[in-house]
């Protein structure tokens, strides 16, 4: 699955992270590419959670979807390529 993920940073070095199609999904990173990867944890980590609560995994949207959110204004959109979770029977 590919995620949209928007970063964001105040001293062009940390940088925040944020999976629009997973409220409540964030990670950071002390370089451009260790947020990246931080937040590919995160979002399987999330994703994880949703399944084992019964919940369904959103599919993910593109960017030209959220640029329009004033949250993500000044960030830095990237997409991330993250597997997909197991469903409960141990399927993949």
């Amino acid at each position: 699955m590919r995620f949209s993920v928007v970063l964001h940073t105040d001293d062009g070095a940390r940088f925040g992270v944020t999976v629009p199609d997973l409220p409540g999904c964030f990670s950071s990173g002390e370089t451009f590419q260790q947020a990246l990867d931080c937040v590919v944890e995160a979002i399987e980590l999330h994703l994880q959670g949703l399944v084992e609560a019964g919940g369904k995994v959103p599919a993910p949207r593109f960017i030209a979807e959220h640029r329009s959110n004033p949250d993500f204004v000044g960030g830095v959109w990237a997409t991330v390529e993250v597997e997909s979770p197991r469903h409960s029977q141990g399927s993949k």
